[in-house]
């Protein structure tokens, strides 16, 4: 199966799972009566909302590109992600709210080995497809299959942490635990939100290839880059799935556009094989332009 073809499929299957895992939630809560697996619920849905913002945003991005967006829609799963951490945000600000109201006046739950043995069933199914959406999401480079995936394994721990709270607050009596889980629930996704968001907005400011990549990058053009006097000014720049490359290569002032052709050529065939989705772009310069002296046999990196 193409691999774009499997990141969509994935994404809608997410919509499914998500829903799925509110319902069972909102059943537990229901079951129990408890503030803490309300605000558990309540974050569901915004894995719901998050998963529909993904699948549409994974959808825009492979798009080909066309006369408005001639580098593609590469960038669109960033809005995703951005989108999906301003919900966060909101959610757990919600979740404020109820946990004080519930302060005021805490009670222990109804119902309590049911609603916990629901809950914890929809932190197992969360925590298996979080799994696959992480994994295929940082082995394709999509920023919103990854991020979906985030967000879910944050929704797990959450999940476990309220579990394991109101088993104490079972055991000891204590209802205030309730209300104070729920507290800790909304601190908790408010960072995990505000990392997504920083993420998404890094993605968004075109920022450069990590420095194992850049290495790699750097090794592949000196490696197919025989024939060629020098090359300087590598630039790179990550956009969702797409790495875009641009560097000057220097070449002798008697060799002919042609030859030069062909040793550009080779060296993006190079990169294409070994660096997914890439774009290259290649300035071939005289050996005027050079800033190596002339004569250098080292790796043509200026």
């Amino acid at each position: 199966m193409p691999v774009k073809q499997r990141i969509r499929r994935l994404a809608f299957a997410s919509i499914f799972v998500a829903f799925g895992v509110m319902a069972l939630k909102f059943a537990a809560w229901r079951v129990t009566g408890s503030v803490a697996l309300y605000s558990d619920a309540l974050e569901s849905i915004v894995n719901v909302i998050a998963a529909g913002a993904a699948y549409w945003a994974i959808r825009v991005s492979h798009k080909p590109a066309d006369d408005d967006h001639p580098h593609g829609h590469h960038k669109a799963e960033y809005f995703s992600a951005v989108t999906e951490g301003v919900l966060i945000v909101l959610a757990s600000m919600l979740i404020m709210r109820e946990a004080w109201t519930a302060l005021q006046a805490p009670r222990l739950m109804d119902e309590p080995s049911l609603g916990l043995a629901i809950n914890g069933l929809a932190a197992l199914a969360n925590a298996a497809w979080a799994a696959v959406l992480i994994r295929t999401g940082r082995r394709e480079r999509s920023p919103a299959l990854e991020a979906d995936g985030r967000h879910i394994m944050t929704d797990v721990v959450t999940s476990v942490g309220v579990i394991i709270g109101l088993v104490g607050a079972i055991v000891t009596g204590w209802a205030v635990l309730d209300p104070l889980l729920a507290v800790i629930v909304a601190l908790n996704i408010l960072w995990q939100g505000w990392k997504v968001i920083g993420q998404s907005v890094q993605g968004l400011m075109d920022v450069a290839a990590d420095p194992e990549d850049t290495r790699k990058i750097r090794d592949i053009i000196s490696l197919n880059s025989k024939g060629a006097l020098e090359v300087h000014d590598l630039k790179t720049r990550i956009a969702g799935r797409a790495t875009f490359i641009e560097f000057h290569l220097v070449v002798d002032s008697t060799m002919t556009v042609g030859e030069s052709h062909v040793i550009c050529d080779r060296i993006e065939a190079a990169l294409q094989a070994e660096v997914p989705s890439v774009r290259v772009i290649i300035h071939v310069e005289p050996d005027d332009e050079a800033k190596l002296p002339p004569g250098t046999t080292a790796v043509p990196f200026a």
